[in-house]
Parts: structure tokens; C-alpha cells; sequence
């Protein structure tokens, strides 16, 4: 063994796990390596299968994620090229909410015979928005039974949720329900996997799961005549499926068994860390874990987090909970559903062969290509507005029913300018949140951006202008991964707290990008016209609900036939 130390951070993100190895002493990567899910997102059928699956369905393979404790942690190893007995803690962080029916034993449903073909089997990604109907409902009720812990999220919860998740299942798969015996947070899942003990986050409980303490008390759940009021039956979701220990964000869950040390090529024994939530875990990674510093961690979605010596009802926030970020701080989260997707989506299907011949000759990705033409326009230019709600509207509106926009389209309308309204969509998006904060009660002073899309300078400084803040820049490139390496190193003993281990391995760079006054002025008059269709489509009319609907009906017609 030298004198060096390392620890292992595993990102479990939408589409890959993602493993950093890292240097206990400065933070320093030393080695990556990727896993592509083999499965990805079941969104149109179950592996094999032919019958597709409803609307606004996301469900993954279980299997897919210990495939990259076996392929992508060995690798990173590898690749630091450093021996693995140096190697004395690994954590892991997950997407959230994504839920996982399992057996008491920690067995996933989809895996035992004759259930490979139900839907409910599997794992329902974060982005399953299909009990949109089953949270609309815990929200009227809860507001109707005055619940306590309904203002801790805003005043709504979201159909992505653990809650709605399990209603959903309740409700369409009775025979399942009651053969699940845990409803598990893949964050707490693969974890178990790791150390063979079963042990739930903070973070997700409290975010995900509606663990709150109130008044004082000791956390609670939403109470048995909650759920009975839901649903008969249902009273005993939370004792019978959920109720398990609560492990404080950094702390050690257990030690690496003999099965995860084969797998991982690990030493067994090793620490492993509490689970925790991707957006989360990169606040420390960002050096960004005290009050008035919003981290933005820019993806397919996005989620805002950020802490606070101050407990805030904050409307349409996902949530705030006592330790969710640090321990012995408030951590607040609230988030968009839809930001690179979107942008994915576009040029995908939104783009003539000829700009893709365009960006071949010129040697640039189609984003490349469209950002490089929409950086010419001055702002307003193109004449659009848009509404970044593709995936639904996560904060401050929480409804997955709600859907994208584009105002002011004409003939003369290129795809650059709708890819920068989309771009400034977002923006819009964000400013919405942080306003929502502000006006709240809880300052929001900079943002610090984290994820791939920090790399696009027209995107960024649009955000700076938008919002008025300073932006800096997570400087890694896999900070829910470095984020988690900072909590294994806690879990591992070489540092005291989690704030301690941000500032010597954390990684960040100041103030990128500044706001321009001149700039910021004229996005205040496109703002207007996005907080006008925000509030028009967002809360007065149903017409985006009603589509959704009628889109629903004609599938269901379709798949009669």
C-alpha cells in the first residue's frame, strides 16, 4: 500500500454509471470509465416484448446497474492505474426519484419468474410520469386535510415521487403491490447491493419520500389515515413497503461484502457510504454547501439546489429538508424537467438535413453548428418565445401534464432561432425559480452550473443575463461523481464533515460569466412575455391538459384495435 488514498464516487445517471476514482488528499481524478445501460429507458415496450407501454411511461432493468459496479468501477481502476488496496471507500449517487419494487431480500420483482412481462416489475426511472392522476389527487387531499408537510414541497408533490409511484402501483397492479415487499429508492438499492445492509437517505426520504420533521418532532411520513384516505387499503404503504433507517448524507452505510469486492475488484471491507440523490451530491463537488450559493446541475433536466440556515415555505419548490444537502443545514431543491432533452429533442427532429451537412463541412456537432448561428442575433431577433415545459413543469408549477410552446413562428423562421428560444426557455425557467426563492425569503446571491451543458458560453451567459447572477462553473466534468468520492472519503474517516472534504477536494471556477446590464434589460422584456404564457397556460387554462388527454384517448383507441 503507498501513502496515497483513493476513493471510488459511482454516478448512476439516466442513460449510464459513471465511476471516478479519486485522490483522498486534493481531489484530484485520477481515472473514469463508463457503462452504458444495456437496457436504457423501457419507454416503448419491456425487453422482449411486443405490446408497447402507455404514455408517459419510463422503467429500467435493475440488472443494468450492478452490471456498472462490474464493468465501470473496475475500469476506472484500471485506468487511475493505482493499486486497488489504496482504494478505502466508494458511495454512489442515483437520478431521482427512481423506484425499485424488491422482495424483503432486496430482490427486484422483475427478476423472479413469470413477472419479466409486467410493468409494475421493473424500475420506474425518475422520469415516469405516468401517475401524474395519482399525485393530482394526494394534493387535493392533502390540501383539503390541511396536511402539514404539504407546504414542505411547495404546496405540491410530483407524480415523479415515491408516493405517487406507489399509489400508482396500488391502484394498477394490486397482485404486485402486495407482492412487494420494499419500495426502495435505487440510491438506497444499490447500496444494498454493496454492503448487503438496507439503509434510506436523507435525502431521498426527505425529498422523495415526504420524511419530514415538524414542529420539533421526530421525522414522520405521511400518516396511515393519509394514505387510507387515498386509497382503502393503502393505509399500510409506508410501514409495510418504505419504513426503514435513516443514514445521514456522508456516514457509512456498511462495509463492501465479498460479492460487491469481486465485482468492483475492490478490497472487501471497505467503506461505503450512505446512498445519495445526483443533483445533491454535486453541491459539495461545487464547493457550493453554504448559504445563498444555488447550484444548478444542467443535464437532461435540471435540479436547483441549495442551503440555508433558514426553514422557508418556498411555493412549488420539490422540497426542504433538515440535512438534505449537509447535515445541520436546510437544503432546498427545486428543478426543470426538460433542459437538454429539449435541446436534444430539437435537433433531432427539428433540423433540415442541409444544416447537418452545414455542420459536417464546418467540422461542428449540430449543436455546435445551431449555437455558433443563434451567438450572431441580437437579442429579441428571432421574434420567439417559448415555453420549456416538454417534459412537464417541475418548479414552481409541479405538473407533469404541461407541455412546450413556441409563440411567434412565422415563415421566415430558421432553426437557430427557435434552438436560442429554446436555449433562453430554460433560462426563463430558472429565473422563475429563483425569484420564487427570493421572494421567499431565501437569498440567492450565484449560481454555480454544473453538467455538460456549462461548456456552451452562449447557453451560460444567456443564464447570467437572464438572471442577473455571476455564474461559475463546476471544474469537473462528472461532479455528481466527485461528489460522491468527496462522501466516501467521510464514510472512509479521512475527514471529519462533508464541508471539510469540499474544500480540499471540491472543485470550482469563479464567476465565468458576469451579467451585462444592457443584455439583462433586454431579456427582461421577453421575461414579461414568458411570465404571461407561464401564467396563462400554467395556471388559468387547461388546454395543454386537455391535449395531453386526448392524446391519451387516441392511444388507448389505437392499442384497442
Amino acid at each position: 500500500m503507498t501513502e496515497q488514498q483513493y476513493v471510488v464516487g459511482v454516478d448512476f445517471g439516466t442513460l449510464s454509471g459513471r465511476a471516478l476514482v479519486v485522490r483522498v488528499s486534493d481531489g484530484a481524478e485520477v481515472g473514469t470509465a463508463t457503462h452504458a445501460y444495456p437496457h436504457a429507458v423501457l419507454e416503448d415496450s419491456l425487453p422482449g416484448a411486443t405490446r408497447r407501454l402507455p404514455p408517459e411511461w419510463a422503467l429500467q432493468v435493475p440488472e443494468d446497474y450492478r452490471e456498472v459496479l462490474r464493468t465501470a468501477v473496475p475500469a476506472a481502476v484500471a485506468s487511475a492505474g493505482i493499486d486497488p488496496t489504496d482504494v478505502v471507500g466508494i458511495a454512489t449517487d442515483f437520478t431521482a426519484c427512481t423506484m425499485v419494487p424488491t422482495l424483503a431480500d432486496g430482490t427486484p420483482l422483475c427478476e423472479l419468474d413469470g413477472l419479466a412481462d409486467r410493468p409494475h416489475a421493473y424500475a420506474k426511472l425518475w422520469k415516469h410520469h405516468a401517475a401524474q392522476g395519482q399525485a393530482d389527487r394526494i394534493n387535493r387531499l392533502a390540501e383539503a386535510r390541511g396536511e402539514a408537510w404539504l407546504p414542505r414541497y411547495g404546496g405540491l408533490i410530483s407524480s415523479e415521487w415515491e408516493l405517487a409511484k406507489g399509489l400508482q402501483l396500488f391502484e394498477e397492479d394490486r397482485e404486485l403491490y402486495d407482492r412487494t415487499e420494499r419500495w426502495v429508492e435505487a440510491a438506497d438499492w444499490i447500496v444494498w447491493q454493496l454492503c448487503g445492509a438496507y439503509v434510506r437517505n436523507a435525502c431521498s426520504a426527505g425529498y422523495k419520500g415526504n420524511l419530514q420533521r415538524l414542529d420539533g418532532d421526530a421525522a414522520s411520513y405521511p400518516s396511515p389515515g393519509f394514505l387510507g384516505a387515498l386509497a382503502p387499503g393503502f393505509e399500510g404503504f409506508v410501514a409495510d413497503k418504505v419504513d426503514q433507517p435513516i443514514g445521514r448524507l456522508g456516514d457509512r452505510a456498511g462495509s463492501l461484502t465479498a460479492q460487491a469486492a469481486a465485482w468492483t475488484g475492490l478490497p472487501e471491507g471497505i467503506a461505503v457510504a450512505v446512498g445519495n440523490v445526483d443533483a445533491h451530491v454535486t453541491a459539495p463537488a461545487a464547493q457550493a454547501v453554504g448559504p445563498g450559493q444555488m447550484v444548478a446541475i444542467m443535464g437532461t433536466s435540471t435540479c436547483h439546489v441549495m442551503s440555508s440556515e433558514e426553514l422557508r415555505e418556498v411555493p412549488g419548490m420539490c422540497g426542504v429538508v433538515d440535512g438534505g444537502i449537509v447535515a445541520g443545514s436546510w437544503g432546498y431543491e427545486a428543478g426543470q424537467s426538460g433542459v437538454g432533452d429539449i435541446f436534444g429533442w430539437f435537433v433531432q427532429h427539428g433540423v433540415p438535413p442541409a444544416y447537418a451537412d452545414a455542420a459536417a463541412a464546418a467540422g461542428e456537432s449540430l449543436h455546435e453548428h445551431l449555437t455558433r448561428l443563434a451567438s450572431q442575433q441580437e437579442i429579441g431577433e428571432h421574434g420567439l418565445v417559448a415555453l420549456d415545459w416538454h417534459s412537464g413543469n417541475r418548479s414552481v408549477l409541479v405538473d407533469h401534464e404541461l407541455s412546450g410552446l413556441v409563440v411567434g413562428l412565422t415563415l421566415a423562421t430558421r432553426p437557430e432561432d427557435t434552438y436560442r428560444a429554446l436555449l433562453e426557455a430554460t433560462a426563463f425557467g430558472t429565473r422563475v425559480i429563483v425569484e420564487t426563492f427570493r421572494d421567499s425569503g431565501i437569498p440567492v446571491e450565484g449560481l454555480t452550473v454544473a453538467g455538460g451543458l456549462a461548456r456552451n458560453a452562449l447557453l451560460m451567459q444567456v443564464y447570467a443575463d437572464v438572471t442577473r447572477l455571476p455564474l461559475s462553473i463546476l471544474d469537473s466534468d462528472q461532479g455528481p461523481a466527485l461528489g460522491a468520492a468527496i462522501h466516501a472519503a467521510v464514510a472512509a474517516g479521512c475527514y471529519p464533515d462533508v464541508p471539510t472534504a469540499a474544500t480540499s477536494m471540491g472543485k470550482v471556477r469563479h464567476d465565468v460569466h458576469l451579467p451585462d446590464e444592457a443584455r439583462a434589460q433586454a431579456y427582461d422584456r421577453l421575461f414579461e412575455i414568458y411570465l404571461e404564457l407561464h401564467d396563462h397556460f400554467g395556471r388559468e387554462q387547461p388546454t395543454m391538459r386537455r391535449l395531453k388527454a386526448l392524446r391519451r384517448e387516441a392511444v388507448a383507441r389505437r392499442e384497442s384495435r
